[in-house]
């Protein structure tokens, strides 16, 4: 035991927060969800810039944008992120479960959200603005692509905070390696959620912001989402202790990475399609 103790004392020790951040007689409010708070605050800040930005600045008449637009897509992607999540997880991760306790889905109390089934309810909130809007359902994507990292930075935060989606067993000789202890085990880690916090967050809204900047062809910004979430996403799975319920599935690969193969390989066909579309518009000489 004493040797044991030797090897993992160098180890940082996740600093198992208190869930709950403030508690006001029965009301108690949780860390998850101030980060939740502060994903749709950076959101509505991040949109407000982007319409400053081509081509949205441009646009006059009934194509222009504005900050109730905004308001607006926020509170569908809300709707959308929470009932797309729920469902999502219901039926991606546990779907015997739920057929079998129909009433447990709208129990979102106990926990159990996908962000995959997030996308997609996000995905059906933005093709009803955009139709309810007329506006171009690309334009919408590439307006708001920019804007989501930032959000699921906020997300892994409340991950962080929670001790919950701790990483694969790591070498112990890892500067950064992390014991967990309510994972049932006194070896490092991987801090997963730091991981995903930086590559989903920082990184991926950095390349997104920068190449919205350079006006692409309509629906590559979007595209650029699905591809560079999707490989993040994929590379991060590597790290990150798969569900104790699924376990690793077909070629080793994770639940998350499986769901990720779909976006990389929607994302880059939707990069060519665009592409070829500004192409063929352009004048002939």
């Amino acid at each position: 035991m004493g040797r044991f103790a030797g090897t993992i004392r160098p180890m940082l020790i996740h600093p198992q927060f208190n869930p709950v951040a403030l508690q006001l007689g029965p009301l108690a409010i949780h860390w998850y969800g101030l980060c939740y708070l502060a994903a749709f605050a950076l959101f509505m800040v991040l949109a407000r810039l982007r319409l400053a930005q081509e081509p949205f600045a441009s646009l006059q008449g009934t194509a222009a944008w504005s900050a109730k637009d905004v308001e607006d897509i926020l509170f569908l992607g809300v709707l959308g992120v929470v009932l797309g999540g729920r469902i999502g997880y219901c039926l991606f991760y546990k779907p015997g479960y739920y057929l079998g306790h129909p009433l447990e889905i709208f129990a979102v109390w106990q926990g159990g959200m996908s962000f995959h089934g997030g996308m997609l309810g996000v995905i059906a909130s933005m093709l009803w603005f955009a139709w309810s809007r007329h506006k171009p359902w690309l334009q919408v994507a590439d307006f708001v692509a920019p804007c989501v990292p930032t959000g699921l930075a906020m997300g892994r935060l409340g991950n962080f905070i929670n001790g919950e989606l701790w990483g694969r067993f790591c070498d112990p000789s890892l500067p950064w390696g992390m014991v967990y202890p309510q994972s049932g085990s006194l070896l490092p880690r991987h801090p997963s959620p730091v991981y995903q916090f930086l590559l989903e967050g920082p990184v991926l809204w950095l390349l997104l912001w920068l190449y919205a900047r350079t006006a692409p062809a309509r629906g590559r910004v979007g595209a650029l989402f699905l591809m560079g979430y999707g490989g993040v996403r994929f590379i991060s799975e590597f790290f990150r202790e798969p569900d104790s319920f699924l376990g690793l599935l077909s070629l080793g690969w994770s639940m998350g990475q499986w769901l990720s193969v779909p976006m990389l390989l929607a994302g880059l066909g939707l990069w060519l399609w665009a592409g070829r579309r500004a192409l063929q518009a352009l004048p002939r000489v």
